[in-house]
């Protein structure tokens, strides 16, 4: 049987296997606390549900305008006005199949074979294989944790190339958990001035942050930024709607009536009555995103403090998204359980099959030295999980 070569490069997604590999151990009887899921614990709000149960009743199931309905994208286009204070048209929105693919569709509508994309460290597990299925070749630049893993101006001056197509800015960061600063983000913005390189501003944790951090839309820097930038954004993490597949674009309008060509013959156009639930999202009149922003910040609070009291664990304050990433390298070169802890495949292997406890490697976002926990579960399965790490670690 053929497969393809392209098939055949792309690795399974790394947070993916560590779910499925802990549903079944559940499965199996065995007590798991997983710590690796991307999603929130919280269900979808009702009013979302129930909007999309309406359509349904209506007899909204047939296609769509490719890009998505014209009401929700206008609903996105005054959210994107009122939270971000960005001007589109809704000719500049494209709705997609969740906001993976629309980093995906954003790779193929604007990369040619041999651009190189500049991904700073540490990374979600797509981006590599997004770049590589648009023909591209990533340029990784490798963070310094002292500066909380983020690039620098000066970084990635270094970075760029007469190749270089594209600059990948994930803010809130997956899996770091960490945040750009709007000065931060000026400074890299002022390093592009001038030059053709596009951004892609991946802001789909954009509602999750914590304490006095202030987050801030790449294009809505300055003016240069917003021609140059294509922002994603979705309703997975914010609206805890991860199942529904509902993310969108905004940005130049050639690259997203490209996009809207492509999508034409990839998926026609994203599902009718999750539209609708996507249309009344925005109307969040119980605060429920705020409710679930809240009980998170107190979840990484806890999961912080917990992790870096553990004796070799290092562990900054998540201020951003629903993870904790901290470097466990001090254990490297350890044995334990019997089994050599060289990296953190072999740390997140071990502890799963040791202390039944799933965690995501660092390795597969691009340090090696971390390790990935969300804290997108329950207090109590949080606490009970870091007390079979602590005593796992002092074995």
């Amino acid at each position: 049987m053929k497969v393809s070569k392209r098939a055949q490069a792309v690795p399974p997604s790394a947070t993916m296997a560590v779910t499925t590999k802990a549903k079944e151990l559940k499965a199996k009887g065995v007590d798991v606390v997983g710590f690796g899921a991307g999603e929130p614990d919280f269900d979808t709000p009702q009013y979302i549900k129930d909007a999309a149960i309406a359509a349904m009743r209506a007899g909204n199931t047939k296609y769509t305008a490719t890009p998505g309905i014209p009401e929700l994208r206008k609903a996105i286009a005054d959210k994107l006005k009122r939270d971000n204070g960005l001007t589109y048209t809704p000719e500049q929105i494209i709705v997609n199949i969740g906001a993976k693919h629309s980093v995906y569709e954003s790779m193929q509508a604007v990369l040619d074979e041999g651009d190189e994309v500049i991904v700073p460290t540490p990374y979600w597990v797509t981006y590599p294989e997004t770049i590589k299925l648009a023909g591209a070749v990533m340029k990784v630049v490798q963070t310094d944790p002292k500066n909380d893993y983020k690039i620098t101006p000066e970084q990635l001056k270094k970075a760029i190339t007469p190749k270089t197509a594209m600059l990948l800015i994930n803010s809130p960061n997956n899996p770091g958990g960490f945040t750009y600063t709007p000065d931060e983000l000026k400074a890299i913005a002022k390093v592009l001035e001038g030059t053709e390189i596009m951004v892609l501003s991946d802001e789909i944790y954009e509602r999750l942050v914590y304490g006095d951090t202030k987050f801030i839309s790449f294009a809505a820097l300055s003016e240069d930024a917003y021609k140059r930038t294509i922002t994603i954004n979705g309703f997975s993490k914010a609206y805890a709607m991860t199942g529904w597949r509902l993310g969108y674009v905004a940005g130049p309008i050639e690259v997203v009536k490209a996009m809207s060509r492509l999508q034409g013959h990839m998926t026609q156009n994203p599902v009718s009555f999750v539209q609708a639930g996507g249309l009344v999202a925005f109307g969040d009149t119980n605060n429920e995103v705020e409710k679930m922003r809240v009980e998170f910040e107190k979840r990484a609070k806890y999961m912080a403090d917990r992790l870096g009291a553990i004796e070799g664990v290092k562990c900054s304050q998540p201020t951003g998204a629903f993870y904790c990433f901290p470097d466990v390298s001090a254990h490297f070169g350890r044995t334990i359980g019997g089994k050599k802890i060289e990296n953190s495949m072999d740390f997140a292997a071990a502890l799963l099959e040791q202390a039944n406890v799933a965690l995501v490697p660092g390795g597969p976002f691009g340090c090696d030295n971390n390790v990935r926990l969300s804290f997108a579960t329950s207090m109590e399965l949080i606490t009970k999980g870091i007390d079979r790490i602590e005593k796992w670690l002092a074995n």
